[in-house]
Order: structure tokens, then C-alpha cells, then sequence
């Protein structure tokens, strides 16, 4: 779907998200609530409303507090965002289901753990734990091969 996305809405900014409008990404095969999603967001951007140059000086705790303000961004879309596009270092989404596979798997557990035991968990490689998780996903992507 982001390829097609990418393909489809040139330049691929939020005035152009807005430009475009609804019916244009649900032609693309966007859902109606992923097509709400993005027009919320670009609309945030836009406005000033959520700055991404200001996101990248708040501390972990308050940008994540910025991004969940946006609908349609929960807390594991914040973590995700701040991991992998902000290269912050010590988050840890602790709700991801591919960690808690990856952690049944190597501490032997026999069920899956919670938000809250993959938290506990993950305390002792503070503040690293940006590293842990993209250590533990690609244990998760290479046993699904």
C-alpha cells in the first residue's frame, strides 16, 4: 500500500494528502478510517498543530505524548515512529506482538508475555532498548522463514 501511495500522491506531502482529499486515497484501495487516519495527520501537520522539528527535541515521553494526540496514532504507532524514524535509543513498543513471539522464544516461556512482563522484561537493557527490539524482530522474521 505505501508503494502505491508513494506512486500515486506526488509530492508526497500532507498539503498534498489534503489536496487530494478522501475519495481520491479509497480510489487508491485506502479504508475509509486509514483515509481519515492520514488526512487527520497531514491536517495536524499543516497546521502547525504537530511539528515534527519540535517532535525531534521533546524527550521520548512527550513526544509520544504529541503523536498519540493525533488520531489514529496509538501508542505503538508513536513508539514505532520514534524508533525507526526519529533513531531514538531507548524505546521499547512494548505492545508489538513480534517482541513478545521473540521473547517467548528465547527466554522459553510458555505463553507469550504481556505489555506489561515484555516492559519488565526489557528494563535491564535501559536505555537500549531501541537495540533490543530490532534484535528481537529480526529473530522473529527469521524463524517465520
Amino acid at each position: 500500500m505505501l508503494l502505491r501511495l508513494e506512486a500515486a500522491v506526488q509530492p508526497f506531502t500532507p498539503l498534498r494528502f489534503i489536496e487530494l482529499g478522501d475519495s481520491y486515497l479509497r480510489g487508491l484501495g485506502v479504508t475509509r478510517q486509514k483515509s481519515a487516519y492520514l488526512l487527520d495527520l497531514s491536517a495536524s501537520i499543516v497546521s502547525g498543530e504537530l511539528s515534527l522539528a519540535k517532535l525531534a527535541r521533546m524527550s521520548d515521553d512527550d513526544a509520544r505524548i504529541a503523536l498519540t494526540r493525533v488520531k489514529g496514532i496509538g501508542s505503538w504507532s508513536a513508539d514505532v515512529y520514534l524508533l525507526m524514524a526519529m533513531r531514538r535509543a531507548d524505546i521499547w513498543p512494548a505492545g508489538d506482538l513480534a517482541l513478545a513471539v521473540a521473547m517467548k522464544d528465547l527466554y522459553g516461556l510458555a505463553q507469550r508475555p504481556g505489555s506489561n512482563e515484555l516492559e519488565r522484561l526489557a528494563e535491564k537493557w535501559r536505555p537500549h532498548r531501541a537495540v533490543a527490539a530490532r534484535m528481537l524482530w529480526q529473530h522473529y522474521l527469521g524463524g517465520r522463514r
